[in-house]
């Protein structure tokens, strides 16, 4: 039986645990799907279903909808089916989970917004089917309020159908820890974690409301079928206490362990850290693939805490590994990892020149590469991989720097005007006077005029060429597409064109790569960072018959967050002291990101501190496995495509 990331992709009715997957450690089904497209698709498609199946009967359907990224993808499904098929949400009722407070409803930030703007606008629903909390309802009211709220969805009948996402608090809806099992619609104070997450929706978490209404846990509880979507690998921690933990206040979404027909959508990344998929020897009888042993024996190193060669037939014995010693003995076992692991090492990113390139992740040749570096935003280049970077210039390499968005959402409106004041005392303008004033009477969360944007971009696009000369690369080898779909002016992007596209393929023919580096995030399926690695996808897809790809080859690094596990690395380059600080001092560069950065996320520390940290933690992991012991160490992949 082969158990690792199952891709489920033709059934998320609900089963009892036992007839869905063999293992004792998981309470609640779940379906996973390769992406989260295609789980959405299956979702708005069981939602669509229901539909018609009440309109059959002539019935009232009730549909409890969330708000937030996890959705988006069902809801334009749905609007898809609507104008395509034909179906009809003339019988639907909704009731939203939740509303921040207080909230205007015109507010871009408002859920009321979200789901007129993604769903409600584009359906034939009637409006007076259409019910989400009131933001604005005065303190005196609230109670009253929310009893009401409740005794609407009691009139048609309660919830048919409720979805919901979670957050990485365990909250569904805005019932955040504490919250009790028996708990109805309520006005809530929002966790600190919670807040920073919707930090970057509201351009800073000073402006992010501390108070919410919401749906309780009972109310939800009450709905005859719940589906919750969970994407990303930035969920797969709160999905493995949700799903394999015990039932706790601290962990609200665990009250839906006792739903009788509840199902978890899960993708890939948001499942990672179940015990099926993370250790799935500790279930049930393994297909020992290569990329399944490598990933067991980093995992044996680390709870024995010893090297990969001193691991013994007993290690292995006693930590459920024991098949495995029945296909090869633990001697060969660790000469293989180790070998495997030490050839991921080089200080030659783009390849030794004269060099037997057998057991080394680049090629020989040609000697000098033609390499593509991409940075979803104007410090991913030096923030991920600064180190490799360097050496890729210092070794002769035509390393071009292409970044795809201008990240001008990223700069404060303090920075940009604090500009436009030095601009102005330079050389008396119109247009800087004219920013300086937008930027004094815009509003909380208010979108930046285009002049205001430009402004922000040019920033960033000065402190990229600081960066890259820092790194000895002439202006010449910098480019700047500004990609479309990032230029909204506003959090929310637009989705990948084919004039994003095209601008790849445009950038990607005129160097004619050897080498391509890219960001390999895949954690928010609606980020900057995964809509510009697709733009990558699609844009060497379309270019697959070109002769100069057939020598292309495509490294993934990761962002500031998140690193590739030890066993999934296929190239490490190791970085000096003396280079750890010249990508200290690169990132610096970016000025307008340090001191408070905008989108720190809920880790204080600023990016050089993480990068640091992170590059610093991968070397000691190489090391605590009996490698070699180097001060810090980049990580990447190589994609086949």
């Amino acid at each position: 039986m082969k158990t690792v990331v199952k891709k489920v992709g033709t059934d998320i009715s609900h089963r009892p645990v036992g007839q869905f997957e063999k293992t004792r450690y998981e309470k609640i089904h779940n379906v996973i799907f390769s992406n989260s497209n295609e789980g959405s698709i299956k979702v708005a498609q069981e939602i669509a279903d229901l539909i018609k199946k009440k309109r059959s009967k002539n019935r009232k359907c009730v549909l409890g909808l969330a708000t937030g990224s996890s959705p988006i993808k069902v809801y334009a499904e749905l609007v898809r089916m609507h104008k395509e098929e034909g179906l009809s949400f003339a019988n639907v009722v909704t009731f939203n989970l939740d509303e921040y407070l207080p909230m205007d409803k015109d507010n871009m930030q408002s859920y009321y917004y979200f789901m007129h703007e993604h769903l409600f606008n584009h359906i034939d629903i009637p409006p007076e089917n259409i019910n989400v909390p009131d933001g604005m309802v005065s303190n005196e009211k609230l109670i009253e309020y929310c009893l009401s709220y409740e005794k609407k969805i009691k009139k048609f009948g309660g919830l048919d159908f409720q979805l919901l996402g979670i957050g990485r608090t365990g909250h569904i809806g805005f019932n955040e820890p504490g919250s009790h099992y028996n708990s109805g619609t309520r006005v809530i104070i929002l966790d600190h974690i919670t807040r920073v997450d919707a930090a970057p929706s509201f351009l800073g978490i000073d402006h992010v409301p501390r108070k919410a209404i919401t749906m309780g846990i009972a109310t939800v509880r009450s709905a005859k079928r719940i589906v919750l979507l969970g994407w990303g690998e930035n969920k797969a921690e709160v999905l493995k206490k949700t799903i394999e933990g015990e039932i706790s206040s601290q962990v609200p979404a665990t009250y839906l362990q006792q739903h009788k027909n509840c199902t978890f959508v899960l993708d890939t990344g948001a499942g990672s850290e179940l015990t099926r998929n993370k250790t799935p020897w500790l279930v049930d009888s393994c297909d020992w693939t290569k990329e399944l042993t490598a990933k067991a024996i980093v995992w044996l190193c680390g709870i024995t805490n010893k090297t990969i060669l001193s691991l013994t037939d007993k290690d292995y014995n006693d930590n459920g590994m024991a098949d495995l010693l029945t296909l090869e003995d633990s001697y060969d076992l660790n000469i293989k990892m180790f070998n495997r692991l030490q050839h991921t090492i080089t200080g030659w990113p783009g390849g030794k020149p004269n060099a037997d390139d057998t057991n080394r992740p680049e090629r020989a040749t040609p000697v000098k590469k033609r390499v593509i570096i991409f940075s979803p935003h104007p410090d991913d280049d030096v923030i991920s991989m600064g180190g490799t970077f360097d050496r890729l210039v210092e070794q002769g390499h035509e390393v071009h720097i292409v970044y795809q968005t201008s990240g001008n959402i990223a700069v404060s409106d303090a920075d940009a005007r604090k500009y436009a004041e030095i601009s102005k005392r330079i050389h008396l303008s119109e247009k800087a006077q004219k920013i300086i004033d937008y930027i004094h009477q815009k509003k909380a969360g208010g979108v930046d005029s285009e002049e205001v944007r430009q402004l922000k971009g040019n920033i960033r696009r000065s402190e990229s060429y600081a960066a890259t000369r820092h790194m000895g690369l002439d202006d010449s080898f910098v480019h700047f597409l500004d990609l479309p779909f990032y230029e909204t002016g506003t959090i929310k992007k637009n989705s990948l064109s084919e004039e994003d596209i095209k601008i790849m393929m445009n950038i990607i023919k005129k160097i004619k790569p050897h080498q391509i580096f890219a960001a390999g995030d895949l954690a928010d399926p609606h980020g900057t960072h995964k809509v510009c690695l697709d733009a990558v996808f699609e844009a060497l897809k379309k270019l697959k018959a070109e002769p100069f790809m057939k020598d292309c080859w495509l490294w993934l690094y990761r962002g500031a967050w998140h690193e590739w596990d030890i066993n999934e690395i296929e190239m490490a380059v190791p970085m000096s002291p003396g280079q750890v600080l010249k990508k200290r001092y690169a990132i610096f560069c970016h000025q307008s990101q340090k001191d408070g950065v905008m989108f720190q996320g809920d880790d204080s520390r600023e990016f050089w501190m993480r990068a640091e940290e992170r590059n610093r933690d991968t070397a000691k992991k190489y090391n605590a496995l009996g490698l070699s012991d180097y001060a810090a160490m980049e990580a990447f992949v190589r994609h086949e495509f």
